[in-house]
This record gives C-alpha cells, structure tokens and sequence, in this order.
C-alpha cells in the first residue's frame, strides 16, 4: 500500500449541518458525487434529523447523536444496494438535514378582505392577520411534497402556500361558525385554536408539517370600529334598547341624534325653553331609538341651559324601561309641565337606596302639587272726591225742633 493510499485510507468523513438560522428547514449535505467512505462520522444535533436518500428513495433516518456509518446501523441502505456482508467505500447517498424546531415567526395576513353576513350589519368585510407557528411533522411527506431535488428549503418557500392555506381555512372558519363581526372579534382567541385545527388538517398529511399554534387578529371597517366606540354596537350585543339598529343607515342616523344632543347642550342658551330641550331631547332619545331612530332627522335641536352648579342635586328618570338623565330639578320641571314626567314616574339619585315614585321625593314631591285656590275679591273702595255723608240718627232720638 502506497503512502497516499495509507493517508487517505485513514481520514474519516464528518458529516454534520451547523445552521445557526432558524429558518432553514432543511439542508443537503454537499459531497462529491455523494459518495460517503465506510466508518464516517455523523453528528446529528438537538433540533436536526439526518435523512439518508438513495435514488430518490428514502432510506435510514437518525436523530440527535454521534454515529459511524457501518452497515450495521445503516440496515434500509444495505437493502437498497445490496450489501450482503458489509460494503466497501466508498457508497453514494444523499444525506438531508431536517430541522425539527418550530419556526416562530410566521406572519400571516388575509390579502383580501372576507365578506360576513351579520345579523346587525348585514354584509361586512374583515380582514385577519396574526403569526404562526410551523415546524416539520414528517420528514418523510416533507422531503417528497416540498425539499424534492433543492438542495435546501428555507421558511420564505412554503411562507406564500401557508398563508393561502390559512386565508382559506379562516373563511371555512367564519362560514361554519356563523359569528357576527362583534362575536368574532370578541372571541378570536377562542377562535384561533379553532383556526389551528382547520389549518393542521390541511398541511399534516399534504405536506408534513406541525402547526402548534396560530394568533389571530380580526380587523373590522372604520364605520363598525367607530360604532362599538360610541356604545351603539355594544347596545346591540346586549340586546338593549338598540336590538332593531339593523345596519350602517341606522348608525348615521345615531350619529345626527348625537349632533342634536351636542346643539342642546349650547351653554349659549337659556331659559325655560332651553331648559324643557335639555329635558325633551334626553327623554325622547330612549323612544326614538327604540323606534328604530326613524325621526331622528326630522326633530330640531334648539340651545339649553348652563350645566348644572357643582353639588347640585340631580335625578335619573325611567323612560320607558331606560334610564335617562341625570336632570337637574328645573329640567324636570320642565318634564313634568309637558306631561314627561308623572308622579308615579320613577325617579333615582345618588345616596337613594333604589327607584321610587317621583311624587314622594322631597326635592321633587311640590312639582306635582296643585296651586291653591285664588283669594276672594276685596269689596270696592268708597270715592274720595266729597265730603262723608252724615251719619244717620238713632231711631230713638226726638225729632228735630
């Protein structure tokens, strides 16, 4: 044996993949023509699995650990080329770096909007994004569906076909669950383990892939975002006095209410007349949208009076099964002389232990008592131009000589 032969017979292949990314998700080991010499060395390291490929079939698997490359812990590949009693270096397979740790940062995003049909709001668009967490399931389905002949895979390939995946999978999700938008927003943490589950069905078999969590945000149009601001979808969702809101016409209409609202709190004005708008308008607001806001264009808003003194004692008033108010006592007034407000409405204020009769409250109990009756009339004073008349004599005095 020559002194060449001697040297090359005793170096020893290492074979091993140091990625300090993590998103790669698989490697190919490079070597000449592939050939691998007998008693290698192969260094599999936590998060990584070695696959052996010869001729497009899929041969030994190995974990994290230290290994020499002998027939003995190479069994499929001594099968695929016909070792009987051990091989001679050098062989050729293909030698695959799978990594096995979950890649975190996976974003997502719906590119177009999903149409909602919602009992409140009928139709409405939303958009959902959040971030993903992927890693490789099986090694196997993995290396035939996506690695094919690449000498490496990085999370950038398959990102686009997760993202449609999940697109996909989030309008299988609002089409099954049947959720208005306010549900869906309320409820899109339950919802995304709900979204994890549709999208692992779709990529586990198919591609060989793990999805061990999904975040998920739900975007709603401006008109909607601005309507559960303003309390009027709340209203909705808890089936108060805004049950019949019904869709966006119904919202603008809520929206003039509030600039009428605004107008009759003009400190500019004055008088009893501001005094029975600041009143009127805050009593009538409960039946108006009760009645589905229809003629809340129709009312013309007119100034009120000053806001009320500091400590000055106010009242809410049950209008119809809602609380309207606070008032101040000449605001009530006003309620009771336009016939709003009865003895027998109920009345509450702070420091009162529950809703009472407005007739037997103190502060409030002389509005509905009636005025007293008018002073009979004086008799006419005497005219003043004349002397007196004289007085008439006794009936007993004599006569006059």
């Amino acid at each position: 044996m020559g002194l060449m032969d001697k040297i090359k017979g005793e170096i020893v292949d290492i074979i091993e993949w140091m990625d300090d990314s993590r998103s790669t998700l698989a490697w190919r080991f490079p070597r000449y023509q592939n050939e691998i010499k007998n008693g290698a060395q192969l260094i599999v390291r936590e998060g990584q699995e070695a696959v052996f490929v010869y001729r497009g079939a899929l041969a030994d698997r190995f974990g994290p650990g230290h290994y020499e490359l002998k027939s003995e812990n190479l069994p499929i590949l001594s099968t695929l080329q016909g070792w009987k009693f051990g091989f001679d270096s050098p062989f050729r397979s293909e030698v695959y770096f799978i990594n096995t740790r979950p890649v975190t940062d996976l974003r997502w995003g719906t590119a177009n909007p999903v149409t909602v049909r919602d009992p409140d709001f009928k139709m409405v668009q939303v958009r959902a994004n959040g971030l993903c967490v992927v890693k490789i399931q099986d090694a196997e389905i993995f290396l035939k569906e996506v690695i094919g002949t690449d000498s490496s895979v990085d999370i950038d390939e398959i990102a686009e076909l997760l993202r449609r995946v999940i697109t996909l999978a989030f309008s299988d999700l609002v089409l099954e669950t049947k959720l208005g938008v306010i549900d869906l927003q309320g409820r899109q943490v339950e919802l995304s383990d709900k979204l994890r589950d549709f999208v692992a069905q779709r990529v586990d078999d198919e591609y060989g892939l793990a999805i061990p969590s999904i975040t998920m945000n739900i975007s709603l149009p401006d008109e909607i975002t601005a309507a559960m601001t303003r309390g009027v979808a709340r209203g909705v969702e808890e089936g108060g006095f805004l049950d019949n809101v019904g869709d966006l016409n119904r919202y603008q209409q809520a929206k003039q209410a509030d600039a009428m609202l605004a107008a009759a709190s003009n400190p500019g004005g004055g008088g009893a007349m501001g005094d029975m708008m600041g009143m009127g308008m805050g009593m009538a607001m409960a039946n108006q949208m009760a009645n589905q806001m229809g003629n809340v264009g129709q009312q013309q808003a007119a100034p009120a009076g000053p806001p009320p003194l500091p400590g000055a004692q106010t009242f809410h008033v049950d209008m119809g099964g809602q609380s309207q108010g606070p008032f101040t006592v000449a605001q009530i007034q006003s309620g009771v002389a336009n016939g709003q407000v009865k003895p027998e409405s109920l009345v509450w204020s702070a420091g009162m232990p529950g809703w009472v009769a407005a007739s037997t409250v103190p502060a409030l109990a002389a509005l509905f008592q009636a005025p007293p009756p008018l002073p009979p009339a004086a008799p006419p004073a005497p005219p003043t131009d004349g002397p007196p008349p004289a007085p008439a004599a006794p009936s007993d005095a004599p006569p006059a000589p």
